[in-house]
């Protein structure tokens, strides 16, 4: 009986169907209920508290349970089937288990007599553990199953997750482990098992509803909150900086202005800071998303021409200090990839960005998440060289490479006035402008290849350029439409990255 129950357990799921004490649900009726609900959903096992509940689920349903009885004891703080007479009675109701609290405490009945108990009726005994010094214990005492049902619940604060490395620790004893306590989503049910559990047994989540809805309320009811909070945002370029309130998708107040020299220095970070003294109190959490490489709070360039960053430079934690708030610190890129994303030309959609102006970078989402990269990289498009490796593709198709090639064919080093020159007519501006378009197209026909996005994102000041979005397009077309990206252009403009940074911002808030 020993081995096939526990085969028939081993891979599957338990569900406690204990309503809340005194609850609207707590009836025989409402837990036989739940019990075949959790049967037609796939449980393999019960776990049933009292006697006649078990009873009543032990006609109506004819999967295992495991027993229990819980007692409120006045001299002892062991709840779970505490007396012999709690074993007598589950048994005698069709428990094929019995569970009993082993935990090291002060109690009315030494362990070892309930197991003896357990095993004069003929059924399998589970001990309901809180320590690895109890599950040796009741391991050498011969438990047929080991539960981490009491890990976190023997004193002090409750843990918000579930203990996975005491399933690891019970598993290496060589017994069979049940995963139980506060795993309450399917992510953490299957991370039991590949910590090493053969089972898992989930109960708030399934069986009390006033818990699950609290739980969804409580999630509303914070979100809803942040919606309507203020974010400070900062977006740091090589040449101007903006700050900004941010609320949602909207910016509610702005000023811009030189991004100051001497690039991380005390006085540079007094004047990023200074930006925003007039607004202190009515935020209470700040994003910044800055040109180059940001990763763990920590800024560095990409291409120092654009702005000279100190290696290393303490972005987050010197404007933290400063404005006495968290900080959130991005790529200017991504966090414009996020605002298209979730405001914008992106609708949530796997997607590619790309920003066109004075350089070219970039950024991904992909299953709802922003792609940063084990060293804050990803999607840094202008960064990619050519077979040659000696230029970058910021070097060769920018606002800044277009305008440097305009000067040195005697055009005015200007991306607009170029533009218009070649609207106008002007055979070398036009050359200029589709030589830059058609490598930025390959460039976006590799990416595809690369990450394959629902759809790629193009903006910025270049990117968003009437003459560029036409050039782009005509060198798109000249792509096996199998290899050629679905492009569609920024919605959010110059405020990408601000709206982004703020929503990245207010999301670490919540966690």
């Amino acid at each position: 009986m020993t081995t096939s129950l526990l085969d028939t357990l081993r891979g599957g799921l338990i569900v406690s169907c204990q309503p809340v004490d005194n609850g609207p649900l707590d009836s025989i009726p409402a837990i036989v209920g739940f019990a075949l609900a959790a049967r037609d959903g796939g449980a393999r096992a019960l776990r049933i508290e009292g006697a006649d509940n078990v009873a009543a689920v032990a006609k109506a349903c004819d999967l295992p349970i495991i027993g229990i009885v819980k007692r409120d004891l006045s001299t002892s703080p062991v709840r779970i089937t505490p007396y012999i007479e709690d074993v007598a009675a589950l048994a005698a109701a069709g428990a094929h288990v019995i569970a009993v609290d082993a935990t090291l405490r002060e109690r009315p009945v030494a362990v070892a007599e309930l197991l003896a108990a357990i095993r004069g009726y003929g059924r399998l005994a589970m001990a309901d553990l809180s320590t690895i010094e109890e599950a040796h214990a009741a391991f050498a005492m011969g438990f047929d199953i080991l539960g981490t049902t009491m890990s976190g619940y023997t004193g002090g604060s409750i843990p918000d997750g579930p203990d996975l490395a005491f399933v690891t620790a019970n598993k290496a004893l060589g017994g069979f482990v049940v995963a139980e306590g506060r795993y309450n989503s399917p992510s953490l049910a299957a991370a039991a098992i590949l910590a090493g559990a053969d089972a898992v047994c989930a109960g708030s989540a399934i069986t009390r509803t006033e818990h699950v809805t609290g739980w969804f309320a409580k999630a509303v009811a914070d979100a809803d909150r942040r919606r309507g909070e203020t974010v400070l945002a900062f977006d740091i370029g090589g040449t101007k900086t903006l700050a900004a309130l941010v609320r949602g998708e909207t910016v509610i107040d702005r000023r811009l202005v030189p991004t100051p020299p001497d690039v991380g220095s005390a006085g540079w970070f007094d004047a990023i800071a200074d930006m925003a003294a007039d607004w202190r109190g009515e935020y209470h959490v700040a994003g910044v998303a800055a040109t180059g490489l940001v990763r763990d709070g920590l800024w560095n360039a990409l291409n120092p021409g654009t702005l000279a960053i100190p290696p290393n430079t303490p972005l987050s934690g010197e404007l933290a200090r400063r404005l006495n708030c968290p900080i959130v610190a991005r790529n200017d890129a991504q966090a414009a990839a996020w605002g298209e994303y979730q405001f914008g030309a992106g609708q949530q959609r796997d997607m590619a960005f790309v920003t066109v102006s004075s350089g070219i970078g970039g950024g991904i989402v992909l299953g709802g998440r922003l792609v940063e990269g084990a060293r804050g990289l990803a999607g840094s498009l202008g960064q990619v060289q050519g077979s040659k490796g000696d230029l970058r593709l910021e070097d060769l198709a920018s606002g800044f490479a277009m305008a440097a090639t305009a000067g040195e064919a005697g055009l005015p080093e200007d991306t607009r006035l170029l533009f218009d020159a070649a609207k106008a007519g002007n055979t070398m501006a036009g050359k200029i402008l589709d030589r830059s378009a058609a490598r930025i197209a390959t460039g976006l026909v590799d990416l595809q290849r690369l990450v394959d996005p629902q759809v790629v994102v193009v903006g910025g000041g270049v990117g968003l350029a009437p003459a560029f979005q036409a050039a782009l397009h005509r060198s798109l077309e000249l792509f096996d439409t199998g290899l050629r990206p679905h492009v569609v252009f920024a919605a959010l403009g110059a405020d990408a990255g601000l709206v982004g940074i703020g929503h990245l911002a207010q999301q670490s808030d919540a966690m």
